[in-house]
């Protein structure tokens, strides 16, 4: 009926498009988004793969520090890389048979290390400040005379001293307790899970020696991240911009016009 008036939506253009949304620069720029992230994180993950080892620490021994439990990411390196105050996973078959231990370095060769003077634990006449003992606990529980540590060999101790299974359990063994060098297959960077984060350097060893460096977990991680949001923007791209550019191609006209 001539008379009648009805409205409805229509494309500006008519029909449905079916081509890419968006400006074509969105669309590249989208693109090159998706593929950059891509990029960054496998860069990330396969850089995280090939520096670091995970491991479930099975006792309390390195309490507070790292609990029972507790995942931990360590850096796979070379004994010779360790310095004092590190935190590394060892195998050594007289202190465990077919198992990985995890404990703290506090003498390397050449050092002489004892216990306790005022309290503390001796290295190299120093007394060493660890602040990473449960409160309130003391440097050893039971005194043990002075060590001289081999070279190529290291002198480890739990942070939960009193029910740590370490050197000071071996003093009698042929090698006092220290363990070869060779025996270290990673240094612990991180607890990640539950997410405590960085492993602190322990300062009070630097008056005798440089501390180790931390490992590029960090940059691993930003690689990572950065490479899933750029992943998630430039895929979102298309879909925002259909729906941002179907309202802005409707209208409303006359049913009959054409």
């Amino acid at each position: 009926m001539g008379g009648e008036s009805t409205t409805r939506t229509a494309p500006r253009r008519g029909g449905t498009g079916t081509g890419p949304v968006g400006s074509r620069t969105g669309q590249r720029l989208s693109g090159v988004a998706v593929a950059l992230g891509l990029v960054l994180f496998l860069l990330g993950f396969g850089w995280g793969v090939v520096v670091y080892r995970p491991y479930t620490v099975p006792t309390s021994s390195m309490t507070p520090t790292i609990d029972a439990g507790n995942r931990v990411l360590a850096e796979r390196t070379d004994g010779g890389d360790i310095r004092r105050g590190d935190v590394v996973v060892f195998k050594d078959t007289s202190w465990v048979t077919n198992a990985l231990v995890v404990k703290r370095v506090v003498a390397v060769g050449g050092d002489t290390v004892s216990c306790c003077t005022k309290g503390r634990l001796t290295v190299n006449g120093k007394q060493i400040e660890e602040p990473y003992l449960p409160a309130g606990s003391v440097a050893e529980s039971t005194n043990f005379p002075e060590v001289t540590v081999p070279k190529g060999r290291l002198f480890l101790l739990g942070d939960e001293r009193e029910g740590s299974l370490d050197s000071t359990a071996h003093l009698t063994d042929a090698a006092q307790g220290t363990v070869s060098q060779n025996a270290v297959t990673a240094r612990v960077d991180a607890v990640v899970w539950p997410l405590d984060g960085m492993l602190e350097r322990p300062t009070g060893f630097e008056t005798l020696g440089a501390l180790s460096t931390p490992g590029p977990l960090r940059t691993i991680l930003v690689l990572i991240v950065v490479g899933g949001v750029l992943v998630l923007g430039g895929g979102a791209y298309g879909p925002i911009a259909k729906r941002m550019g179907g309202r802005s191609r409707t209208r409303t006209e006359p049913a009959g016009a054409r």
